[in-house]
């Protein structure tokens, strides 16, 4: 059902230089070579009726409405499936076409309810719209005999129904499953009268293979597929176009509205990222914006055994700024800091960076990135010069050889990793490198040339092993390295690197992936075409997650796949603005853009345009601010928009940092897991209610527009104003608009970006400034940004996370479709219908040997603590390796994790853990203390009789 204030053409675009010129209707149209007559006639205002046509889907035929008639062709040809040519003319309306159409409609009605006035889909109803297009004014058949009418509704998913009932059979949906997703769930089951549209075999769509992305509900043209939304709210007023708030590839979505309520979620098909897809978060779990959990009032307390007190605006603030001052009056200057949120604005993250520069005066201030990406700034500045991916999505489509290195795309990114499947079922090869078999290695109509199934914690190892067989084979591209790289880091890197202890046969005792393997994926990369890379946490979770980044960046430097479409190092961000929350300055060591704070001439830059003495030396990493407080040196802590006590490795320690802190402010939209040991809760608003712009893994900017007002009052960006003012350092930014006038004024890569600049060209990649106005989709075209790109030697260091007779499995961890990182915005959802726990997954041979069946419950020990959650029993993970995901803060999945962590940026090793695993009949110690503490903070909050969202 298409979305209101969208226009579809028909039938695909068609790029081409080649130009055809045609006659529609007496009208002279010109197009691309290629391009249907339908799209051709749309692009000149001649309406054409259509039910299985549209502009997302390959043209199929069938429903016969968009019959025309083309002079000295025999028949009346589909000008879905007709490509224009040259001189020809095509007739549109005449009596014939206009009597065939009316009979075809005539059938269609014949066995449809005729329930228009109640229908959901009543006034956007395309079968609705073409009765009317054709004069249907009469049905002859009658409703007698065989018919569909009776069919039983499907309602098994939680955000859409299937009623078989209205199905024209258009095969819409199942094309848009195929095509679009990629997972092809659907089929059209029998044939003729028989026809229907089927979930897998024949089973309802929840339990089928659909992942609810949505897809085929877009596609529907009548209300077989109906958001559940739409037949509780009815029809939306008007929609507003903004970003999606959940992982890196950052989805435009329209939000269609009544009032202030959403309708729906639909994704625009102008959307620069997404093309018009989307999944299963963005599309439908949207219901925690307005869950019962949520506060909207501000609340204050002293000790965090306190019941909480809720408090005006102007008391909390002006609490909290008050002992913020007062600990630094007792404690120093550095005994504060703030984080930042990948989750809020570049906007937002900006003033929060600037309140802890200016307004508390030291550098203290970090950001999530710290736990996840901070390895990929630090390894691809040092090698490529710039702190983030080459390409946009888009390049995918003209990659040759794609390599999958420690990220699941189909879960973390998966609307991205439609787009790579199509790209895979054109032709591309695949090379996986993963411990675990993630869906990609096998799924309909694609197969991985090659699964580098290598142990955890060895990956520098691996990508040594694959550069050794491009150096010792000859496949190094000579010209492009001479041309565009250091020569003198090559020549160590090579020596380096052919040496006999990196060769595939030395390290398979250490990655565990056979010599065979690893040579045969080194000659695919190097020779195969176009060869991108696409590297996730499984990279950058490491005790040498830098070293594999520059790892990565010297193998596409070696082969040249560097700095044109289709090739490139791609880092997949996990969050939807974590790529900003980098760019914005949210690291210690970095003001916006990148630039170090020692850098005198830049720190004057910002003392200018600030009014303030900035410091010049590196801050606090989120680590070094546990162990100061666990010093007794830190002492408070501004956290905006992130739950550290949940996300943040070996949690014992982080709660007990957090207990050791005098004031903990936390602006957050729920009683998350770090606003437990919170004194001060300033409710924030969500990406509903604010205007602003995230940075997705493309490094595209896109708007974020309010499409209601906060639930609290204020938008984020509105309460660090406050407390800047209140902490005596001034801001007075009236919109989102003017913060970023000034990260333009004072970011180099950012000088051409503006509210309206984006608002005009849809989006914008940076570097965009005089020399890319418009932005920058591929980086390094013609010469890395640093110039010449250095090669940096990798040497293997295994980590110091070893198993032994009492560990004797490594646990690995990750994400999963339908669960978003610490779960607070998804577990409030339905989404819970598909993952409503953590769970082990747990190799047979490992279950066995310890007598553990499916569903088990399991307690996993390490060497920083225990837990206990249900077995999985599957041979996704191989032998001696566990793994979970840990989106739920009862499983403790961090509680077992330790604080082993990149050498260059502290980023935590939360992919190597050494753990034994036995079955159980209780939950751990820690899980029976957290539920007391849970509960105890939970009748706090109830006691203090607190103000949550009205729906």
């Amino acid at each position: 059902m298409l979305s209101i204030a969208e226009k579809d053409l028909g039938t695909p675009k068609r790029e081409s230089a080649q130009l055809v010129t045609l006659t529609i209707d007496g009208q002279e149209v010109t197009v691309p070579v290629g391009t249907s007559v339908m799209r051709a006639a749309a692009l000149s205002d001649v309406k054409i009726p259509k039910l299985c046509a549209t502009e997302q889907l390959e043209a199929f035929g069938s429903c016969r409405l968009c019959l025309v008639q083309i002079e000295g062709m025999k028949g009346l040809p589909a000008s879905c499936t007709t490509p224009v040519a040259a001189g020809m003319k095509v007739t549109t309306q005449n009596k014939q076409l206009a009597d065939i159409r009316r009979g075809v409609m005539e059938l269609y009605i014949s066995d449809h309810p005729l329930d228009c006035l109640t229908c959901p889909a009543n006034g956007h109803c395309e079968l609705q719209d073409m009765a009317g297009v054709v004069g249907l004014r009469e049905v002859r058949y009658g409703y007698e005999g065989a018919n569909h009418l009776t069919v039983e509704k499907d309602t098994s998913n939680p955000y859409f129904t299937f009623d078989a009932s209205k199905c024209i059979v258009c095969s819409r949906c199942v094309r848009a499953c195929d095509e679009q997703q990629g997972t092809f769930a659907l089929t059209i089951q029998n044939r003729g009268f028989e026809s229907t549209v089927s979930a897998s075999q024949n089973v309802s769509f929840m339990d089928s293979e659909c992942v609810s992305c949505g897809a085929c509900v877009q596609a529907c043209p009548t209300a077989t597929l109906s958001e559940k939304s739409l037949i509780e709210k009815g029809q939306a007023e008007h929609s507003i176009t903004t970003t999606c708030a959940y992982c890196g590839v950052g989805c435009s979505f329209r939000a269609e509205m009544k009032g202030e309520e959403v309708v729906r979620m639909v994704p625009n098909m102008d959307g620069h990222a997404n093309h018009g897809h989307s999944c299963v978060k963005g599309r439908f779990a949207i219901g925690y914006a307005t869950h019962s959990d949520r506060i909207v009032k501000p609340m204050i307390r002293s000790k965090i055994t306190d019941p909480w007190r809720e408090v005006s605006w102007e008391e909390a603030i002006g609490y909290a700024a008050s002992e913020l001052k007062r600990i630094q009056a007792k404690y120093g200057r550095d005994s504060i800091g703030g984080i930042t949120s990948s989750r809020c604005t570049n906007e937002e993250t900006y003033v929060v960076q600037k309140l802890v520069r200016a307004g508390f005066g030291n550098n203290n201030v970090d950001t999530c990135a710290r736990v996840c990406h901070s390895p990929t700034g630090y390894g691809l500045k040092n090698t490529l010069g710039e702190s983030a991916g080459t390409q946009n999505f888009d390049s995918v489509m003209k990659s040759d050889v794609i390599f999958v290195i420690g990220a699941n795309p189909t879960d973390g990114h998966p609307v991205f990793a439609s787009q790579m499947k199509r790209r895979l079922r054109q032709g591309a090869k695949l090379i996986v490198a993963d411990p675990r078999r993630i869906d990609l290695v096998r799924t309909p109509h694609i197969e991985a040339e090659q699964h580098l199934k290598l142990r955890p914690g060895t990956n520098v190892a691996l990508i040594n092993s694959l550069a050794h067989v491009v150096v010792a084979e000859g496949l190094v591209k000579e010209d492009f390295v001479r041309a565009r790289c250091e020569m003198p880091s090559f020549e160590k890197w090579r020596n380096f690197v052919a040496q006999e202890r990196n060769s595939p046969e030395a390290m398979e005792a250490v990655t565990g992936v056979p010599a065979a393997d690893v040579r045969a994926a080194a000659r695919l990369y190097a020779t195969g075409g176009n060869g991108a890379i696409y590297y996730g946490l499984g990279v950058t979770e490491h005790s040498q997650g830098s070293t594999m980044v520059m790892g990565i960046a010297n193998l596409a430097m070696a082969t040249g796949n560097v700095g044109r479409e289709g090739v490139g190092v791609n880092p997949l961000r996990g969050q939807n603005n974590v790529q900003g929350s980098c760019d914005m300055g949210s690291f210690p060591h970095e003001f916006p853009g990148y630039r170090h704070v020692s850098d005198d001439s830049v720190r004057a830059l910002f003392e200018d345009a600030w009014g303030m003495k900035l410091l010049g030396e590196p801050g606090l990493r989120i680590p070094n601010m546990f162990e100061a407080a666990l010093d007794g040196e830190f002492k408070g802590l501004y956290i905006e928009g992130e739950d550290i006590a949940q996300s943040d490795p070996n949690t014992q320690h982080v709660t007990a940092a957090l207990t050791s802190m005098e004031c903990i402010i936390v602006q957050d939209l729920f009683l998350n897991e770090s606003a437990k040991f919170a004194h001060v809760f300033l409710p924030g608003s969500s990406f509903l209610e604010k205007d602003g712009t995230f940075t997705n893994a493309e490094r595209r900017i896109s708007r974020v527009r309010k499409v209601m007002k906060p639930k609290s009052g204020y938008a984020d960006w509105e309460i660090t104003q406050l407390l800047s003012n209140a902490v005596g350092y001034p801001m007075n930014y009236t919109h989102p608009s003017e913060i970023m006038d000034e990260i333009a004024r004072l970011t180099p890569t950012f000088t051409g970006v503006s509210f309206d600049r984006i608002d005009e060209l849809g989006s914008i990649q940076w570097p965009c400034n005089a020399e890319h106005p418009e932005g920058t989709p591929t980086m390094h075209i013609g010469e890395f940004v640093r110039g010449k790109g250095k090669f940096l030697v990798t040497e293997y260091v295994p980590t110091a996370e070893k198993v032994n007779a009492r560990y004797p499995l490594i646990l690995t961890t990750g994400r999963i479709l339908s669960q978003y990182n610490v779960g607070a915005q998804t577990r409030r959802t339905e989404n819970n219908a598909w993952h409503d726990e953590d769970r082990l997954e747990i190799h047979p041979q490992d279950a066995e040997d310890r007598g553990i069946a499916e569903g088990d419950w399991v307690g996993i020990e390490s060497r920083a603590g225990d837990t206990v959650l249900r077995a999985r029993v599957t041979e996704r993970v191989q032998p001696g390796v566990v793994y979970t995901t840990f989106h739920f803060p009862e499983s403790g999945a961090n509680v077992i994790t330790t604080d082993n962590s990149d050498w260059a940026t502290n980023c935590p090793e939360y992919k190597v853990t050494a753990v034994q695993a036995v079955r159980v009949s209780q939950p751990s110690e820690w899980q029976k203390r957290f539920r007391e503490f849970s509960e105890t903070q939970e009748t706090l909050l109830k006691s203090a009789d607190v103000m949550f969202v009205d729906k």
